[in-house]
């Protein structure tokens, strides 16, 4: 079947069947793999493969550096082709740099990014199997349950009890109950009863379904490639993208002046251009991409060490910047293994029946395996061969409550199980010691007491009510009424070991945590203080349902819990948070936690949650553990530094040496450095900043949250750079006043002080400490020696007459070294007294 649009809902699954040359039970695996490659993955967009070449020739795609090609084959022509070749090949190799740089970051993410992968189960070969959602193909056959992301536009074959979260899709906030069926072709997308669409998700029952379309032909696929959906920016790729314009401007700005005084002076016209662009092409952090790149791979991988897997490279600052971090409590706090503690009567007796009716309701329940179910049945098991399930009403998240309706003999009875208020409103009578039923009036203060003393103590509790119906055998939710109130089941989840010292570190880390939670404010409140937070200021969601969206945001940051909250009460939290300044985590396993994944800065799932979890995080943690999280978070903080690193070298020493050129230029008879001088200075300082991703972290760069701030950026770079300028323009007076250099002379000794001080420059910037007191990593270290080194010796190879570069006698390199170490000192103690009055 051709992949054109088909009203699909409204024809049978048997013709849909021959259309797709399927059947019932799925495709083979050699049919299955056939329609991949015609249809292509089941991707909204197309799987970007990493070409080498493609990523090569990117690294040539500034128009500074396309222009210089222009200009140097311009110059080949015009009679100088060694210096063309000479400059072509240190451009060549600059590029190579960049690429085995990005090709390897590249590479780290890919790898990373496979270990968590989001499955279908499909039939294929007559047999269940489990498949990246990538590889369903239309005609496949797909088997679904509570949590499942559905992987395309379906037509449902089967379902039992099946509701869908179509939110994404059509807005609609509340879960839609799907079944099979035909239906009349005009009927708008949000009433297809009878179709699932791919963006959705399963949030109770079980199907069997038909994939008809994949990818970017569903309903989904067509919206997001209409709205050109993308990842919004984080605020640090809006910071390198302003940064970017700021270098550009002050580039151009640079390249114009110079050419047009050169041009002025009568200096020749191509070799003036040739400097401007070298010039810029020397300002220009060419290697800003990819060191970028390679410090967020390099903190991936690190952070892959510490079980944080990162899905979307760019999140990794938001996550090192979070300062506030929300999460439920059950299996991040506490064990999330439930336990019974006990099955009381309204009375408070242990009670045989309320055990017998949660374990009916729970062991019977087909939706959503959650660990209250799981907990009741490994309680204890009962022998229920006189009983027989007839009929359930799944659980939502709007109903907080699940029915179950059995008989026995001729008898019919309905069990319902769930949160203690929304069971107890269906309740018209109780049920006390021995059997006596009374008028839900006598006992509701009772009850009532129970519950709250018991939630206080830390208790999970759940009510159960059951109702006689007769001899009615299928029921819906308007059944849920006139039902008789049998009592507790009492649940503990204790909390984890060491999770009170996970969020001590957290906290010391500059990360306060806020607990979002559908329990109820008791129980909130206890486990709280017994991790730690004491004395925490409670919100209800009833409460924030009475609350206007600017009394929230006045309140947000003061409040530690947020109890009794509904799903869709989750976003409205995370969005005022982010409105009221902060940068903020969400920690969410569950269904319904999707939304406020998606608006956090940095939504954080794990790898044993739901798919449609796991599909909306930036970042897995593989264990749900708070210990391992702010290890990530320490790493994320780490993967930022290092980035600001390479930012400050490229906007200091840099800056001041190709600013202390152009200025040169202006009053000596010839040029500072000539384009080929300036383009191997600054590929011999790309080495040693090329290794900063594994450099080392002061403590103090990681111990709170730090943003990315283009104006400390600009200070930092005007500051800096202007120092480095007055010891170059101390260099210039020293070769040509003391030392009374010849032309070569002097471009070999300026050459040969840019290159150490600006080697030397990145051990004292890299740091607020003093430069002898942080030690460097060691590749970093080993590759300033290399570059000192190789600059020193560059004078008397047979690299000189290429570079026309002249030896220099020992009096040159004393003064050039004694110009360094003066630079060093001030630049340390500049770099004091910056820190003390500008914050960052």
């Amino acid at each position: 079947m051709n992949q054109h649009r088909l009203a699909f809902w409204s024809i049978q699954a048997s013709e849909l069947l021959q259309r797709l040359q399927t059947t019932q039970e799925g495709l083979t695996s050699d049919e299955a793999q056939q329609r991949l490659i015609r249809y292509g993955p089941n991707l909204l967009t197309p799987r970007k493969r990493i070409d080498a070449l493609m990523l090569l020739l990117a690294q040539f795609k500034s128009p500074i550096i396309l222009i210089l090609i222009f200009a140097v084959i311009l110059s080949f022509f015009l009679g100088d082709p060694v210096d063309t070749i000479i400059i072509l090949i240190i451009i060549f190799i600059s590029g190579l740099l960049g690429f085995w740089q990005e090709w390897g970051a590249a590479n780290v993410v890919e790898r990373l990014i496979s270990t968590v992968r989001v499955n279908a189960t499909v039939l294929r070969d007559r047999d269940r199997k489990e498949i990246p959602v990538g590889d369903v193909v239309p005609g496949d056959i797909v088997l679904l349950a509570a949590g499942d992301g559905i992987p395309g536009d379906c037509l449902i074959l089967e379902s039992r009890d099946l509701f869908i979260n179509e939110a994404a899709l059509t807005g609609e906030t509340y879960p839609v109950e799907k079944v099979p069926g035909v239906l009349p072709k005009e009927k708008p997308l949000g009433q297809r009863t009878n179709s699932l669409f791919m963006g959705t998700h399963v949030v109770s029952g079980t199907a069997k379904a038909m994939v008809l379309y994949t990818g970017a032909e569903t309903e989904f696929g067509k919206v997001f490639k209409h709205l050109e959906f993308r990842p919004p920016e984080t605020e640090f790729e809006h910071g390198v993208r302003r940064f970017g314009y700021f270098l550009i401007e002050v580039t151009l700005l640079l390249v114009i002046t110079i050419f047009a005084i050169n041009a002025y002076l009568a200096r020749p016209i191509l070799e003036s251009f040739l400097f401007a662009l070298a010039l810029a092409v020397g300002l220009t952090p060419q290697l800003l991409p990819a060191i970028i790149s390679v410090n967020l791979a390099h903190g991936a991988k690190r952070m892959a060490r510490q079980k944080v897997i990162v899905k979307r490279l760019a999140s990794i600052e938001n996550f090192g910047s979070m300062n506030v971090l929300c999460s439920d409590k059950t299996g991040t706090l506490t064990e999330g293994v439930m336990r019974i503690q006990a099955a009381l009567d309204v009375d408070g007796n242990q009670s045989e029946k309320v055990l017998l009716y949660a374990y009916l309701n729970a062991i019977y329940e087909s939706g959503f395996v959650n660990p209250i179910d799981k907990a009741i049945r490994a309680h204890r098991t009962f022998d229920l061969s006189a009983y027989r399930k007839l009929d359930e009403v799944p659980y939502d998240f709007i109903r907080k409550r699940l029915s179950i309706l059995v008989s026995k003999e001729d008898t019919h009875i309905m069990v319902t199980k769930g949160a203690l208020h929304n069971v107890l409103v269906l309740c018209t009578s109780a049920e006390i010691s021995r059997g006596i039923i009374v008028d839900i009036d006598v006992a509701r203060e009772q009850i009532l007491q129970r519950f709250e003393r018991l939630s206080g103590e830390g208790f999970r509790v759940l009510g159960i009510a059951y109702r006689d119906i007769g001899s009615i055998s299928i029921i819906t939710k308007d059944y849920e009424a006139g039902m008789t109130f049998l009592g507790f089941i009492v649940f503990y989840d204790p909390p984890k070991s060491g999770v009170a010292e996970a969020i001590d570190h957290l906290r010391h880390l500059g990360v306060s945590l806020k607990i979002i939670t559908g329990d109820n404010r008791l129980v909130a409140a206890s486990v709280s203080k017994q991790v730690g937070l004491s004395d925490p200021q409670i919100l209800t969601g009833h409460d924030l349902r009475l609350m206007s969206d600017e009394a929230l945001l006045r309140q947000v940051n003061y409040i530690n819990i947020f109890a009794e909250i509904e799903p869709n009460q989750k976003e409205r939290i995370i969005l005022a948070l982010r409105r009221a300044g902060n940068v903020v985590g969400y920690m969410g396993d569950g269904i319904n936690d999707a939304p406020a994944l998606h608006v956090a800065d940095a939504g954080i799932s794990v790898d044993s949650a739901v798919d449609v979890a796991k599909d909306a995080a930036d970042i897995v943690l593989l264990e749900k553990d708070l210990s391992v999280l702010a290890q990530g978070v320490r790493e994320g903080r780490v993967t930022f530094a290092n980035t600001l690193k390479y930012v400050f070298m490229a906007t200091s020493a840099n800056f001041g040496n190709m600013f202390s050129m152009a200025g040169a230029s202006l009053f000596l008879p010839f040029l500072p450095l000539l384009p080929k001088q300036i383009l191997l200075n600054n590929l011999m300082t790309d080495f040693p900043e090329m290794t900063i991703a594994t450099d080392s972290v002061d403590n103090e760069m990681v111990d709170r949250p730090r943003r990315w701030n283009i104006r400390f950026i600009r200070t930092f770079m005007i500051i800096f750079g202007i120092l480095s300028s007055v010891f170059d323009y101390l260099t210039f007076g020293a070769l040509l006043l003391i030392l009374h250099a010849t032309v070569d002379q002097f471009r070999t000794g300026w050459f040969i002080e840019s290159v150490i001080s600006a080697s030397m420059i990145i051990l004292v910037i890299r740091t607020r400490r003093p430069f002898f007191k942080s030690m460097p990593g060691k590749y970093l270290l080993t590759a300033t020696l290399l570059i000192i080194v190789g600059t020193s010796l560059l004078p008397f190879t047979p690299l000189k007459k290429i570079f026309e570069f002249s030896p220099l006698s020992v009096s040159f390199f004393l003064i050039m070294w004694m110009i360094v170490v003066f630079y060093i000192i001030a630049a340390e103690r500049i770099k004091e007294a910056f820190y003390k009055r500008v914050e960052f």
